[in-house]
């Protein structure tokens, strides 16, 4: 996928960048996979706020996505590549040998025409899912599962890859897009290749009206508001924070702090995320 440049007749088009689209060969949607997308604006039950920065956007329609990949040994035909408002990746449309038409996320270099099959004896090619037990270490994949059977959970947005490092009795350890090494158990399923629409990052949005289309509101600088409405705001002028570090809007440590607590799953964690590598 390239990405074009707007001609700037407008001085929100200056610094914009799209898509091209040009891998897109279906413009409507498979009918019996799409479901009513219901929005919640952000609000609980109760209809009080409890995600900030939501509402408006386009209206969308979900596409059932097939992440568990569990019709196994049963070829299926790519019959299209698609666009799907609700992530950054292409979505493919399989064509079953048994009539059956799922969608998965589209992979690069994955062709209209192409076969792909899931199961232990599927060969090592792009679109093809298999056991990580399956895998030769190196392989690039995708939607990689973390619980055999419940379906791929990781590596699923544009342009993302993770590299099988090694395997060791009932685990392998694999190197995420985050620079994360993990261990997975070596029965869970794995897509080969890497996810399509890999220029997705070097888009350009350009102005704030298209974040609304996606139903993202304004956000406010903590250092604009009020001291009762952000401990960052209040004094004439612009000032520092005044305080020892960043703050969320209800006092709490932010931009950094670390948050985890899931102590069960740390014995799984080999090496931790870095600071992105250049």
């Amino acid at each position: 996928m390239a990405v074009k440049k707007y001609k700037p007749v407008t001085p929100g088009q200056r610094g914009m960048t799209g898509y091209t689209f040009e891998e897109i060969t279906k413009t409507r949607p498979e009918r019996a996979l799409i479901r009513p997308l219901r929005k919640s604006g952000g609000r609980n039950v109760y209809g009080r706020i409890t995600v900030r920065h939501r509402g408006g956007g386009n209206r969308r329609q979900i596409r059932i996505v097939d992440f568990k990949r569990e019709k196994r040994d049963i070829p299926a035909r790519v019959a299209a590549i698609e666009y799907d408002p609700n992530r950054t990746a292409r979505l493919a449309l399989l064509f079953y040998a048994d009539g059956e038409k799922r969608y998965i996320v589209a992979p690069l270099d994955l062709k209209v025409g192409d076969t792909v099959v899931s199961g232990s004896k599927a060969e090592v090619r792009v679109g093809n899912s298999l056991p990580i037990s399956n895998i030769p270490i190196g392989t690039l994949v995708h939607n990689v599962e973390l619980q055999e059977g419940r379906g791929g959970q990781l590596v699923r947005a544009a342009g993302g890859a993770a590299q099988l490092l090694a395997k060791e009795g009932d685990y392998a350890q694999v190197r995420m897009p985050s620079g994360e090494v993990r261990l997975i158990r070596q029965v869970c399923y794995a897509t080969i290749g890497q996810v399509g629409n890999i220029d997705h990052s070097n888009v350009k949005l350009g102005k704030a009206g298209r974040k609304r289309h996606m139903g993202r509101r304004p956000e406010v600088r903590g250092t604009a508001m009020s001291p009762r409405d952000h401990p960052h705001g209040g004094g004439e002028g612009r000032q520092p924070i005044g305080m020892p570090g960043p703050k969320s809007p209800w006092g709490k440590p932010t931009l950094g702090y670390k948050t985890r607590r899931n102590k069960r799953t740390d014995q799984f964690i080999v090496r931790r995320r870095g600071k992105k590598r250049r």
